[in-house]
């Protein structure tokens, strides 16, 4: 119903944009502007399969560094065709036949009124609304006392191998829809604990989502920054606590397993920051004399990789140490999945099907994951061990959707070992946020908890996030995703401190330059990492602003290269501290005075010519010729790629615009830029590049 009014809608705006002349091209452009936000929906839905939703500002936050971008060729074209397309109106607007119809005012009143409905009644403001409500600001303190955290210790230290079915949902063991396509997976849920009815909640929709919440028991949420958070934040949801933390309390070694970029999403980043002692990704596996067959737009195919879990295995149960051994598969994922040497000749038919590439990678891996179950099962080690064998997340846009959107939607999460008798477990309120605890629970009867999951074997499920989700308003899960975005800093962020050339905020650590926003009882709102000078000049600022960067963008007078902190609240009360006073720490929440001299529209840095490449020790002349540069003096100064000032230069005004400065090196620098600090009006430009020439030391330095 929606896409009919959203058509007519759109049909009606073309109309009337063509039934009168005035204003035409403002109309050509909201036009143009609408339909190239519903193409980038459509692209961004091709992708997550739920429109804009969590998945979209997560990764917008982590990048897509890792992912097989060569797997949605096809869609990526459709969309650059569907923007094209969306210019369309622009040229409409050029139509002269109807410029003089009569009521331009009327016809434009109309046309506004219709824009409206089709933004009322397309996707962008459905999901534009769902997501407001999961990130709106709520009080997630309220379920803080449902947070768990084990810490009993283990009566008996069995040995875990959770392998990850990437997109591996349960939904494809329906016989009647895949006749035969999972029977080897079948045949193991019925030796083992097989739960039925889990679902993803919101959080946990995707790869490193779907691990998060099954190993800590919260939601996935982007943190409070508007950039990529994995880059310039040193841990990945540090207060939080999972099983690889808890595991290593008691005596366990945790290793990670997976064929993809351990990069893509900050998988690499969450499991480091989680207990885990090894991670091997495709950086490890490119190191090893691999062909490149074995090789994929995502990373190396399951076969070889679940050999080197079968190794790992060994190695580790030889070792004697507890071990948590963990891998992830890639050869099923969406859209069309891949298909490893190993199963080749191997192609799915049944149930009507013609050539889906993807049943037979789903056949595959059904295959593959049994037989190391089965390898793991029957060796000497197998009494000793717990498997856990259950997908990431529900799969997302694939060849097989429109099978899978008629069907009643379920991870799949099995648990075999000795001990374990076999059963189907049929769950009312469960999610993958509750298989972590499930796990413990079968390690210790007495740990039925981890984060917000709970055991799914308990007798009396307790009120929970999964539950709170499966209620039909969901009007208290945002209090959980609340919660756990409070776990990327914990929910004491008041004080600020420098440590290793990072500034500390609560339990986080966070490369400057960033931009703090504080709220009026002194809450964390926001995190700012990208465009910082710029941001602090447009933040309006209704709360506190704390601005951390060079001293140099806040004070000429001083050379000092470490990093200060401007404070400034919503009276225009200011405060900077320097980095002698950051060492020891600063409160935000201190009072404000302001100091003559601090400057509140704090300079930038403007990179000058291009990078200086493999610079030998010795004594250089830095030399550059600007054809326009401010007319007032300003700092210059030389910095290698961690930033780290190598010299500093005053520049003085000078109408040959020439500028020189000394640098010493005491060791080679790679990669060395020239910057300026420069106030917001201000620019710089310089004839051909920066010169470096090796020049005498001056007399009287050593």
């Amino acid at each position: 119903m929606h896409q009919l009014m959203l058509t007519a809608a759109l049909l009606g705006m073309v109309g009337l944009l063509l039934a009168s002349g005035r204003w035409a091209w403002l109309k050509a452009g909201v036009l143009s502007l609408l339909a190239m936000a519903l193409s980038s929906w459509w692209f961004i839905d091709q992708l997550s399969g739920d429109g804009l939703n969590a998945a979209t500002l997560y990764h917008l936050n982590a990048g897509m560094e890792g992912a097989g971008v060569s797997d949605f060729s096809g869609d990526i074209a459709v969309y650059i065709a569907l923007l094209l397309i969306s210019l369309l109106p622009l040229a409409l607007g050029r139509i002269k036949r109807f410029r003089k119809a009569p009521h331009g005012r009327t016809v434009f009143a109309g046309f506004m009124a219709t824009a409206l409905v089709a933004v009322f009644v397309s996707p962008l403001y459905h999901d534009g609304m769902r997501l407001y409500r999961q990130t709106r600001p709520v009080d997630g303190s309220t379920v803080a006392a449902e947070y768990r955290v084990p810490r009993e210790e283990l009566p008996r230290r069995k040995n875990i191998v959770w392998i990850y079915g990437e997109s591996l949902e349960r939904t494809y063991f329906d016989q009647k829809a895949f006749p035969g396509l999972m029977p080897h997976l079948t045949k193991l849920a019925s030796q083992g604990l097989d739960f039925r009815g889990v679902t993803s909640a919101d959080g946990g929709g995707w790869t490193i989502a779907g691990m998060v919440s099954s190993q800590c028991g919260v939601p996935l949420t982007a943190s409070p920054s508007d950039e990529n958070s994995f880059g310039r934040m040193a841990s990945f949801l540090p207060e939080a606590q999972c099983i690889g933390d808890y595991l290593r309390t008691q005596g366990y070694r945790n290793d990670f397993i997976g064929g993809a970029d351990g990069a893509f999403a900050g998988k690499g980043s969450f499991l480091a920051s989680h207990g885990y002692d090894d991670v091997r990704d495709l950086a490890w596996f490119k190191q090893q004399d691999i062909a490149p067959e074995h090789f994929s737009a995502w990373g190396v195919h399951d076969d070889v990789m679940l050999d080197q879990v079968w190794d790992q295995f060994q190695a580790l149960a030889r070792d004697g140490q507890p071990f948590m051994l963990s891998a992830l598969t890639m050869d099923t994922h969406h859209p069309a999945g891949h298909l490893p040497v190993s199963c080749k000749d191997e192609h799915y038919q049944g149930g009507g099907f013609e050539d889906v590439a993807l049943l037979s990678a789903l056949q595959c891996s059904d295959r593959l994951i049994s037989e190391l179950v089965e390898k793991i099962r029957n060796s000497r080690w197998g009494d000793d061990t717990l498997i856990v064998v259950s997908s990431d997340h529900l799969a997302m846009p694939n060849d097989l959707t429109d099978t899978l959107k008629t069907l009643p939607r379920e991870n799949l999460l099995l648990m075999l070992g000795k001990g374990i008798e076999p059963r189907q477990v049929n769950v009312t309120a469960g999610s993958t946020l509750d298989s972590g605890a499930t796990l413990l629970s079968l390690l210790d009867p007495k740990l039925q908890a981890i984060g917000f999951g709970r055991s799914l074997l308990e007798n009396k499920p307790s009120n929970s996030a999964s539950a709170a989700y499966a209620r039909k308003d969901g009007a208290d899960y945002p209090r959980y995703l609340a919660y756990a975005r409070g776990l990327w800093t914990g929910h004491e962020t008041r004080t600020l401190k420098v440590h290793d050339d990072r500034i500390v905020v609560g339990v986080q650590e966070v490369r400057p330059p960033v931009l703090l926003d504080y709220d009026a009882q002194w809450n964390l709102k926001n995190i700012t990492l990208e465009d910082t000078p710029r941001q602090f000049r447009k933040a309006s600022p209704e709360n506190t602003l704390a601005y951390v960067d060079r001293c140099t963008a806040f004070d000429n007078d001083s050379p000092d290269s470490g990093w200060c902190v401007l404070l400034l609240n919503n009276a225009r009360d200011a405060r900077l501290y320097r980095s002698s006073e950051l060492a020891h720490g600063v409160r935000v929440d201190a009072p404000l005075q302001r100091l003559a001299g601090v400057r509140l529209e704090p300079k930038q840095p403007v990179m000058v010519g291009s990078a200086l490449r493999q610079t030998s020790p010795g004594h250089y002349q830095v030399s550059l010729n600007t054809s326009h540069r401010p007319s007032h003096a300003f700092w210059i100064e030389a910095m290698d790629a961690d930033g780290k000032v190598l010299a500093q230069h005053w520049a003085l005004p000078d109408p040959s615009g020439h500028i020189e400065m000394q640098l010493d090196l005491d060791k080679e620098v790679d990669d060395m830029q020239i910057r300026a600090w420069l106030g917001s009006p201000d620019d710089i430009s310089v004839d051909n590049d920066v010169a470096l020439v090796k020049a005498r030391r001056p007399a009287g330095r050593s």
